[in-house]
């Protein structure tokens, strides 16, 4: 069982860092929104498959529905937009880095909408060095062109996980939903949406070849539908907090996939902001724990520790 689930860690680390090395493929021959409509309507059959498997429970409750509506939109829809457009000008190593600042995000949006997660002074510490590792990332040569603008766009995207993992927490975690169940119907939701979209998004004509096609495959189903299976089955096994050290390891795979398969040039910020970005999330609210916790500290956990293992690459 423990290396079953380890394996499944190690294979969403992979998903989710590979994320933005797909998208960058994607964009060779697609735009933006027809990269986001590949990746949720593929990520929709994928959980299709996994709901038929395991016989998960579709919710029928139609205020569900809406709650999870507005999920979709924030955690799959606008953030996969603002990524893809982003990676038109940002490497996707770089993207994956500013990937990993959701958690401190997250903990910044939960201190304002959520009584009781308040900011101490490590909190506060940890945003601060999280933020002046974005800063060192952008570095000087970031302020021209388009390049600080596709950072703010990723910045945006991860502010809209944030808002997303407190609205969860605030009215879709009390409903005791299954995880599955949850990114089944977001992931649909965002589905179909992009489907309504599709007249709108047919032009430019996307030009698929068997490299995008892959790319494509591998964003829709692994990256968007089977992470979802394997991320709730290490949430079961190992806990959020636990869980939520996947987020130290996607920015890793990120980088490397995008040096090793792309030829991009990795430069002395990217490590040093990636490190202060890290060392933030570390500073806010610890590393992975070991052992058991009591309901009150896992609940105080809970928010960060849904951002990094629950979120989607």
């Amino acid at each position: 069982m423990r290396v079953r689930i380890g394996a499944q860690f190690v294979a969403l680390a992979c998903a989710w860092g590979s994320s933005f090395l797909f998208i960058k493929i994607g964009l060779e021959g697609l735009t933006p929104a027809q990269v986001v409509w590949g990746r949720l309507v593929l990520g929709a059959v994928a959980l299709c498959v996994v709901m038929a498997v395991t016989r998960g429970r579709i919710p029928r409750d139609p205020g569900i529905w809406l709650r999870l509506s507005v999920v979709s939109v924030l955690l799959c829809v606008v953030p996969f937009l603002l990524f893809s457009w982003a990676e038109q000008h940002l490497d996707s190593g770089m993207a994956s880095i500013l990937n990993a600042t959701t958690p401190l995000l997250t903990l910044a949006v939960g201190a304002v909408a959520l009584a009781g997660e308040r900011l101490g002074r490590r909190g506060t510490a940890g945003l601060l060095a999280g933020f002046a590792g974005v800063l060192v990332l952008i570095g000087p040569s970031g302020l021209a062109g388009g390049q600080l603008t596709a950072v703010l766009a990723c910045l945006g995207a991860t502010s809209c996980y944030g808002v997303a993992f407190v609205y969860l927490r605030r009215y879709v975690t009390p409903l005791g939903l299954p995880a599955v169940s949850v990114a089944f119907v977001q992931v649909v939701i965002g589905a179909a949406l992009m489907l309504v979209a599709t007249p709108w998004l047919a032009e430019p004509a996307p030009r698929v070849d068997a490299r995008i096609a892959v790319a494509m495959v591998a964003l829709g189903a692994l990256s968007t539908g089977l992470a979802y299976l394997w991320n709730a089955n290490i949430v079961q096994a190992w806990g959020a907090v636990n869980a939520s050290a996947v987020t130290y390891l996607t920015p890793v795979v990120g980088v490397t996939a995008g040096v090793l398969l792309l030829g991009e040039q990795l430069t002395w910020n990217q490590p040093l902001g990636a490190a202060l970005v890290v060392a933030g999330i570390v500073a806010a609210h610890g590393g992975p724990v070991r052992g058991r916790r009591t309901k009150e500290e896992r609940e105080t956990a809970q928010p960060v520790a849904e951002a990094g293992a629950g979120r989607p690459g």
